[in-house]
C-alpha cells in the first residue's frame, strides 16, 4: 500500500465526532457572549508583523509567530492573536463606532509551539472585549462571561478558579522596591515565570535582569501577600462588584498572576483548572494604550481569550461533555431496487420538508445490510418501502432500537415517525 500522507505537525483533524464536541462548545461561547450583548466580529489571518511587533512582547513574534516575506517584501504573518487586530481594527473606524463597544469571536490562529498535549500550532480561539469605558464595572464584567461559561458548560468553582491581580498595584509595588521603570517590563515578564521555573532558577534569572538581592528577596515577600490586593482601590471595587454577578466563588485574588504581554495596564486575569494538570484555560486584562498605539486616539479597552485546545480537555477529564452531540440521521429510508430509487427519494424529501434528517441508502441491497448500516450511524428508525408498499399506498416503518415495526398508510407516515420519535424537536 503507498504510504499515506501524513497531516502537518501541530495540527488537528476534525472528524464528525470532534466536530460536534466544538460546535457544542461554540455553541456555548456564543449564548454567553450574546447574553451579555457582545456582538459577533472577525478579522483577517494574515497580518504585517509590525502590528504585533510592538504590541505582544519578543517571545511571541520572534518564537511563536509563523513569518513570511510577499513579493514586495512586507513580512506577514499568521495570526498569533486577535487583540492587536481588534485595535487596528477599532482605529481604522472609531469615529463611526458607538463606544463602549462590546464585541467576540471565535476563529483559526496559529503559534509555532513545542506541540504536546494542550498545545497545538493551529487552534480556535475565543476572544471576547469590551471597549470605551475605564469603569472597574467592565473588568468585572468581562470576568463574570468568563465565569458564567464555566457554569454553562458544567465546570464547578471546585474544577476551575480564575485569579485576579492588578498591573498598576504591582507597579506600587515595584516603586516601593525601587525597581528601575525601564526594567518593569522585564520583571513583569519575571514575575510571569515565576511558577514555571525553580525557585534558584528564578532567582538567578531576576539578578541578571537587573535586580538587587534585596528587590529579589522583597519581591518574593509580596509575590506571596494574599492580602495585597487592599492597597488597590481598584481591586477593592472589584471585588465588591463581583458578588453582584453571583460567581465570586469562582474569582481569587494572587499576586503572583501578571500576565507576559506588554500591553496590559490594570487588571489581569486567568482561569486555571484546579487539580488534575492544573493548566490555564484563558486569560486577559485591561489595556488601555493598544489603540493609540495602532495609530488611533486613546481608548480603554479589557478583554479575554479562551483557546479551545485546553478547555475540551479540562471537559473531556472532568466528564462533563454531553453524550448524544452532533445533528445525528433520525431516519433511513431503504431502497428495494433500482425502480422504487425515484420513490424513496420523494419519500425521503416529504420527511424531510418535515422537519426530520433523513438519508437515502445509495444502493439497492440486502435489508440486513442497509439495516447494519444504520446500526453504525446509530440511526434509530428506518422506513420501508418496496414494490407491495407502494402498490398499496402503504409504508412500514421499524425502530431499529427496539425491533417493532408497523405498516401504515403513506398519509398517516408523518404521525406514526412522531410516535417513534417522540424527542423529536
Amino acid at each position: 500500500m503507498a504510504e499515506i500522507i501524513r497531516s502537518v505537525k501541530g495540527t488537528r483533524d476534525f472528524y464528525p465526532e470532534n466536530m460536534a464536541v466544538r460546535r457544542w462548545m461554540f455553541d456555548k461561547i456564543r449564548a454567553v457572549s450574546t447574553l451579555f450583548g457582545y456582538q459577533e466580529y472577525e478579522g483577517p489571518c494574515l497580518e504585517f508583523i509590525d502590528l504585533y511587533a510592538a504590541k505582544s512582547g519578543e517571545e511571541l513574534v520572534k518564537e511563536q509567530a509563523f513569518v513570511f516575506s510577499t513579493p514586495g517584501d512586507d513580512l506577514l504573518t499568521l495570526r498569533p492573536e486577535l487583540t492587536p487586530t481588534l485595535a487596528r481594527m477599532v482605529a481604522q473606524q472609531q469615529y463611526e463606532l458607538t463606544f463602549p463597544l462590546r464585541w467576540w469571536s471565535i476563529g483559526p490562529f496559529w503559534r509555532y509551539e513545542q506541540p504536546q498535549r494542550g498545545r497545538t500550532r493551529e487552534f480556535y480561539q475565543w476572544n471576547i472585549d469590551l471597549i470605551g469605558t475605564e469603569s472597574v464595572a467592565a473588568d468585572v464584567e468581562i470576568v463574570a462571561v468568563a465565569a458564567m461559561f464555566m457554569q454553562e458548560v458544567g465546570l464547578s468553582a471546585d474544577q476551575v478558579r480564575i485569579t485576579v491581580n492588578n498591573r498598576r498595584l504591582m507597579d506600587q509595588v515595584f516603586s516601593r522596591l525601587s525597581i528601575k521603570k525601564e526594567l518593569r517590563p522585564s520583571v513583569f515578564r519575571l514575575v510571569d515565570k515565576l511558577e514555571k521555573l525553580s525557585k534558584q532558577a528564578w532567582r538567578d534569572q531576576a539578578i541578571e535582569t537587573g535586580l538587587s538581592c534585596d528587590q529579589v528577596d522583597g519581591l518574593l515577600k509580596q509575590l506571596e501577600n494574599e492580602t495585597l490586593w487592599c492597597d488597590s482601590p481598584e481591586l477593592i471595587e472589584f471585588f465588591e462588584l463581583i458578588n453582584t454577578f453571583g460567581v465570586s466563588d469562582y474569582v481569587v485574588f494572587d499576586p503572583k498572576l501578571v500576565r507576559g504581554l506588554d500591553y496590559y495596564t490594570g487588571t489581569v486575569f486567568e482561569a486555571f483548572e484546579i487539580g488534575g494538570q492544573s493548566r490555564a484555560i484563558l486569560g486577559g486584562g485591561r489595556y488601555d494604550n493598544l489603540v493609540a498605539d495602532v495609530g488611533g486616539k486613546p481608548l480603554p479597552g479589557v478583554g479575554f481569550a479562551m483557546g479551545d485546545v485546553v478547555i475540551e480537555l479540562v471537559l473531556h477529564d472532568a466528564d462533563v461533555i454531553p453524550d448524544g452531540l452532533g445533528d445525528t440521521v433520525q431516519i433511513l429510508i431503504t431502497v428495494f431496487n433500482s425502480e422504487t430509487v425515484p420513490e424513496s427519494l420523494r419519500l425521503a424529501t416529504e420527511i424531510r420538508q418535515a422537519g426530520y434528517r433523513a438519508v437515502v441508502y445509495p444502493d439497492a441491497d440486502k435489508l440486513g445490510r442497509q439495516f447494519k448500516f444504520a446500526d453504525k450511524r446509530d440511526i434509530p428508525i428506518a422506513v420501508i418501502l418496496g414494490p407491495d408498499e407502494i402498490n398499496a399506498g402503504m409504508v412500514a416503518i421499524k425502530n431499529l432500537k427496539t425491533r417493532e415495526q408497523v405498516t401504515v398508510a403513506r398519509e398517516t407516515l408523518l404521525e406514526q415517525i412522531e410516535k417513534f420519535l417522540p424527542s423529536h424537536p
